[in-house]
Order: C-alpha cells, then structure tokens, then sequence
C-alpha cells in the first residue's frame, strides 16, 4: 500500500523561466524586491519583500510560504532534499500543483502559453529524477485552446498525472462549451481534470482583493461543482474523472442537497450516489467532519493533501499521518483515501 498526497506544491523560482523558450523571452517573469514603503507580512509571519512582475502586473511571490519546509524542498531546487522530507512524512508519492498560476496572471494568449510550456518542462524535468515518487499536473494554455493537446502530450510522456483548471478559466465556467475539447482530450489521455483551490478570472480576484481568500479561492470551486453537475458535464464526458483539490471536502453535503432541491424542481432526482457516479473525487481535510462527508459522498471518492510548501487553512503537512492516527474514520477508510481512491483519481500504478 501506497501513501499518496494527493495535493502538494512547488513554489516557483527564477529558474522555472528558464524553460521560456526564446521566441518568448520578453514575456519572462521578473523577480522585484520591495526597499520603500511599509512592510507587509505572509501568512507564515514573514515579512515579503520579493514580488513577481508577469504581464505589467504585480504579485505577491511569498504570501504563502510554508516555512516548515526547506526553501530547497519547496522550490525542488534539492530534489533528494524534498524526497527525503517526504520519507519523513512517511510520503510515498506526491501530486505537485503549481504556486503562481492558483490566481490570474495573463488575460494575453502568447503570454499563457510561454509560460505554461516552460512550467510543464520544467516539472518534467525536476521530477524525472524520481517518476514513482513525484507526480505532477499540467498547465494547460487555456486562452489557446488548440495548443492544449501538445502540452497534455508532453505532460503524459513526462511524468503527468492529472490537468491543472481553476474557477472560472478564460472568464468561463466549467460547463461552457468552450471546455468542451479540453474534456474530451482529458479522456483521451486518461489525465483527470483537477480543479484546484484558485481563480482565473481577473474581475472575480479584483472585487475581493480584501478577502483573505475564502470567495477568491475557495468559494468559486465549490461553485464549479455544483455548475458541472447542474448541466450534466460528467454524463456528458463519462471517461473523465474530475478532482476538487483543496477546497476541504465539508462543503459536499450542502452542494448536493442544493442540488438536489433545485433538480427536483426540474422534475429530476439526485442519485444517492452522483458523486461515485460521475467520477468525481474530493480532496479533504483532516479538520473536516468526515463522518459526515464520507456520508454523503462515499469512501471510494475522498483523498487528501497536505498542500506540501504552503501556509494557509489548508496546510496540514502532516495530513496523512494524523488520518490514520486521530481515529475519526476506520482503518480501512483510511487505506482508501490515502492509497486506493488516489490511485484512481490519478490513474497511478
């Protein structure tokens, strides 16, 4: 048996644009550092005074800096230093997820696709050293619909194992037909499309700037879920599996009895099991209730992460050991959202 974390990260660094090719180089982001002004604090208590510079915009480089990890693990400058923290952590295999691209960067085309091409090489090429260990999830250009399959191509020869989204991609919900294809090249590939704690769209991040990120990343998420289903996308696309990555899993339960009034409204009923059905997995965490969401979700559909290299209301780096040692759900749950249901929402050997 496998212990796998479902959600971890890796912080991006100067060396991720390297991988631009350089026909693109003028859109590489640049690193600038704060020397005026009053200083502003992460969410780990440190004081940030490194920012990105993408496109003419700003953003913040180290709000979320899980500083209970090395800066060499995080970054996977060190890989052995991130695999060795993961054998702490009794970690078997992880699932990496992007840092930067959890919030708008670009609403430019060429500019989403040079850096979504070096992204992907570059966790091709930082993973390669240890492919059953660390897994990863394509950025896909998604303001180019028609470069999407050469980057899923490349993701699943190097080491990918699932497709990267975010709320409301290219100002679009999950059900637009615009997805369509990235859909049906998502069953073409045998990759699940994940969507992840995060915002694509420009107009929803500005309004709650001020929000400390409950509408801005969780929120929209749980939104897509109920969209998705609403409009009978999984049915429509039943070779998909679909993830909801660190969004916690406790927001189930309401979703679908939301969704369940509103179709019985329609003359239509909720299956008892529309979660299982529709091949839909949920990330949770160990702080949610999940004799209640395992009840109305199942135990073959939750996995968990400790999104590994962050610092927020997510964070549990120690989320797989404390499943199995808390005593809130059985042994042999345990083994399912820790090994068996992440094997399937991952198609890991």
């Amino acid at each position: 048996m496998a212990t796998i974390d479902a959600d971890a990260h890796v912080l991006e660094s100067p060396r991720t644009w390297e991988f631009i090719d350089k026909e693109y180089r003028r859109h590489t982001p640049m690193v600038v550092v704060q020397q005026t002004g009053e200083a502003a604090f992460g969410a780990s208590g440190n004081v940030m005074k490194e920012y990105w510079v993408v496109d003419g915009r700003i953003h913040n480089k180290q709000l979320n800096v899980g500083l209970d990890t090395s800066i060499e693990a995080r970054e996977m400058t060190d890989v052995r230093a991130r695999l060795d923290h993961m054998k702490e952590l009794e970690i078997d295999v992880q699932v990496i997820y992007p840092t930067l691209f959890l919030r708008p960067i670009t609403s430019n085309a060429e500019i989403d696709y040079a850096l979504c091409k070096a992204y992907n090489r570059w966790c091709a090429d930082m993973c390669r050293p240890a492919p059953d260990n660390l897994r990863w999830a394509v950025a896909p250009p998604l303001l180019s619909m028609e470069r999407v399959r050469d980057e899923l191509k490349f993701g699943k020869e190097n080491g990918a194992c699932a497709i990267f989204v975010r709320a409301v991609e290219t100002e679009r919900l999950a059900s637009d037909p615009y997805f369509y294809p990235l859909y049906e090249m998502a069953a073409e590939f045998d990759m699940p499309v994940c969507l992840h704690s995060g915002i694509g769209s420009f107009a929803v991040h500005e309004t709650f700037r001020n929000d400390p990120g409950f509408n801005r990343f969780k929120l929209p998420g749980v939104g897509s879920f109920h969209d998705l289903l609403w409009n009978g996308i999984p049915a429509r696309f039943p070779k998909v599996r679909w993830g909801f990555v660190e969004l916690s899993a406790q927001w189930v339960p309401y979703a679908l009895n939301d969704l369940g009034l509103r179709m019985e409204r329609r003359g239509q009923e909720v299956s008892d099991d529309i979660v299982a059905e529709n091949n839909i997995y949920v990330a949770c965490q160990v702080t949610d209730d999940l004799a209640w969401v395992l009840g109305a979700a199942g135990e073959d559909n939750i996995v968990v992460g400790t999104d590994y290299g962050h610092s927020d209301t997510s964070t549990e780096i120690l989320a797989l050991r404390k499943l199995r040692q808390d005593g809130k759900v059985p042994p042999r749950v345990c083994d399912k959202i820790m090994d068996d249901n992440a094997k399937r929402l991952y198609a890991l050997a």
